[in-house]
């Protein structure tokens, strides 16, 4: 959600332009400040910052965006195995017959492909493209994964979203044995190019998913589960991969939503009623993750963002709390909620930055503000509050009085 001043919203963040009666409610009775969930040092990928958010260092336990992916998808690593993020894109030709490292980066996710439709390709690529070391792995909508025995670690690749409208030439794998995921993802082009399922979505006026794009490699990370560490039981409620497997890797329980797409047309309200289940069953902690906003920013659409955070406020944040407050009175039991970003993805920039988020933690059993008079990035910071990590902040939100 959080981001920058934006010409088109008269100069506001999408934060303070949105309507969200609920978030800035309770922020007046919230501890609010800025948390910086990215590592110094480290690429501002969802990976770290939701792992840091769910409240373990990703300095000491990221691995890479991929392996974390693979474990949500149920796929059998060994330690040798190198798990690379494989999405479906779309290019787009400068030119008939032009080389591939001349192709434009399009669209990072294929028009948003279905699900079903992307397993289609990626079983085909599977039988064409695979060898004994390397093989592919349907996920969810445009992300899916690539598995390589033996594979190399150190190869420089490039997040498709970093790259959207620009020639690929200067962004295709460099490095250990690059020349072989170049080779792949050419093959990928070739073989992608008249399948079935592009021709349809060709006729129907849809984007076409034309090459895989390799990235965010790495090997199985070990940490230590939710409970051993915060004497919690959980759950994670996304629709998103990689946010299950982290939940997965720290011993979560996974929440799936018929409906929730990671897109803006997700079903905010399942994801609510979900989160309600699941305190109705005796869950202790509740990491419900949005896509929406983050989607919106790679795609430069501000007033997409917008909406996004509204419909959060509205169908999540809202009825989540009122069912809370109801149990409340029924049962006497209190509750805390944490509200923030991940990281920042702003709309004028379409790609991740490492910028400390905005934050509220509200307590029900007592009025903590600190001088926020709303839920944006200016109120936040002019409290003057900064946790240096998301594990200090989770740590908070669980241990505080």
């Amino acid at each position: 959600m959080a981001d920058l001043p934006v010409s088109e919203l008269i100069d506001r963040t999408p934060l303070e332009a949105a309507f969200k009666p609920c978030a800035d409610r309770i922020a007046g009775s919230s501890l609010c400040g800025m948390v910086r969930t990215i590592p110094s040092g480290m690429e501002p990928g969802s990976g770290p910052a939701n792992m840091a958010v769910m409240g373990f260092d990703p300095s000491v336990y990221y691995t890479g965006r991929s392996p974390i992916e693979a474990v949500s998808l149920g796929i059998d690593m060994r330690p040798e195995d190198v798990v690379f993020r494989c999405n479906l894109v779309t290019l787009a030709r400068p030119y008939e017959g032009a080389d591939y490292n001349e192709f434009r980066m399009e669209d990072y996710s294929a028009g948003e492909i279905t699900t079903a439709e992307a397993a289609e390709l990626i079983r085909t690529l599977d039988l064409e493209c695979s060898t004994e070391s390397i093989r592919f792995y349907p996920g969810r909508s445009y992300r899916h994964c690539m598995v390589w025995r033996n594979g190399p670690q150190d190869c420089a690749l490039t997040p498709p979203h970093d790259i959207s409208g620009k020639v690929i030439a200067n962004h295709l794998p460099e490095g250990d044995k690059a020349d072989v995921l170049r080779r792949l993802m050419i093959r990928s082009e070739q073989v992608l190019r008249e399948h079935p399922v592009n021709i349809r979505r060709r006729e129907s006026g849809k984007r076409t998913a034309d090459s895989i794009w390799l990235w965010g490699q790495g090997t199985r990370p070990q940490l230590p589960s939710f409970r051993s560490v915060y004497g919690k039981s959980g759950a994670v409620i996304s629709a998103v991969d990689l946010v299950f497997g982290i939940g997965r890797l720290i011993g979560l329980d996974i929440l799936e939503v018929p409906g929730a797409t990671g897109t803006l047309n997700t079903d905010y309200t399942g994801k609510a009623n979900a989160a309600i289940r699941a305190f109705e069953s005796g869950t202790e902690f509740v990491y419900l993750h949005v896509e929406a906003p983050d989607e919106c920013g790679h795609q430069g659409d501000r007033f997409g963002k917008v909406q996004a955070i509204e419909r959060i406020d509205k169908d999540i944040l809202g009825p989540v709390i009122d069912w809370l407050e109801m149990n409340k009175t029924l049962t006497g039991e209190g509750y805390r909620v944490l509200f923030l970003p991940d990281h920042p993805t702003p709309v004028d920039i379409r790609t991740h930055t490492d910028e400390p988020v905005p934050f509220l933690l509200f307590d029900c059993n007592k009025s903590v503000g600190n001088g926020a008079n709303a839920y944006n990035e200016t109120e936040a910071a002019k409290t003057g509050l900064v946790f240096e990590s998301g594990p200090a902040l989770l740590s908070y939100l669980m241990r505080v009085g």
